[in-house]
């Protein structure tokens, strides 16, 4: 199923002014591309594509207003009643009456927006690329820990949310409990969030729901997050192997990007927030450059060799 963003998110988001066309401002958006409609203008239509958000900066006013009104007015009359969703116009841009009218008659926004075109365009691509991704849906707990976003998972009942609210007590932030969405933003980076109807909050076991921001400060939740490990909270088993070093390195993929996955061992006694902040900062200390597993082993085997 395709994703789809409404026009009054992106005026939510960027901070954009409705100038006219209010009664569209729930029209959808589903490509991530936007429109420069300069061939559009000039009365070539063969590659118009009305998905997408229409952008008007400086020289596309300028050049709208050389042309014929009566002309400017039927190759804008087409454009807005083939439902494009919105339009947007940059700083210091001024339209001629007739598109406000046309905007109004078509049920199509006219927005206005405080940067310039190119800075415009680019926060929108990157707005509209992340908003539009394919997504995914994870049961555990996203947590931004020493500026590592780390992904916490395990069966239900593990203390995912318990070790969450522990992690935030010690000065750690919650991007997302019970239920994570994924996206790629590009292959080897994937971000996760909370979806709407759950942000901010937690839900710990005999507690119940605890809004984060209430409880702890702002400092304590972020809205997205890159996830760069993943920690799975699995019960402890004297029978199943577990890795006591940390010379091997296991991987889960999502989409087309691998991240580098732990498996932490739960029994009575443990303290799981502070394991698993070692872990996601021992994980820091890898991706820097220091790895003391491998560093130990090396030590080792420069021993056993000179003995041997």
């Amino acid at each position: 199923m395709s994703r789809e963003v409404k026009v009054s998110s992106i005026i939510e988001a960027l901070k954009l002014e409705v100038l006219s066309g209010n009664v569209g401002i729930n029209n959808v958006i589903t490509s991530e591309e936007v429109n420069m409609p300069g061939l559009e203008f000039a009365g070539f239509f063969d590659y118009f594509e009305p998905t997408r958000l229409m952008i008007i900066g400086s020289r596309e006013s300028d050049y709208i207003q050389t042309i014929d009104e009566d002309v400017a007015i039927k190759r804008i009359d087409y454009m807005m009643n083939n439902k494009i969703p919105a339009i947007i116009i940059s700083t210091r841009v001024h339209l001629p009456k007739y598109f406000f009218e046309l905007s109004n008659k078509y049920g199509v926004p006219i927005l206005k927006s405080d940067d310039r075109t190119t800075s415009l365009t680019s926060k929108l691509y990157v707005y509209l690329r992340d908003e539009l991704a394919e997504r995914i849906s994870i049961h555990g707990v996203l947590m931004d820990i020493n500026g590592l976003g780390t992904l916490i998972t395990g069966k239900s009942g593990i203390g995912k949310s318990e070790t969450a609210l522990e992690l935030i007590k010690r000065g750690n932030q919650l991007v997302a409990d019970d239920l994570v969405e994924i996206y790629e933003k590009e292959v080897g980076v994937l971000s996760g969030r909370a979806p709407e109807t759950i942000k901010k909050v937690l839900e710990v076991r005999g507690v119940g729901i605890v809004n984060v921001i209430e409880m702890f400060g702002v400092g304590a939740y972020r809205k997205s997050k890159t996830i760069r490990l993943v920690i799975e909270l699995k019960e402890y088993n004297e029978n199943e192997p577990f890795d006591r070093l940390g010379l091997s390195t296991e991987h889960i993929k999502f989409f087309n990007t691998e991240l580098t996955k732990i498996t932490i061992p739960v029994k009575s006694g443990r303290n799981l927030a502070v394991i698993v902040e070692a872990a996601a900062l021992n994980e820091k200390l890898k991706s820097m450059g220091y790895n003391a597993a491998q560093e130990l082993a090396d030590e080792i085997n420069k021993i056993a060799g000179g003995n041997k």
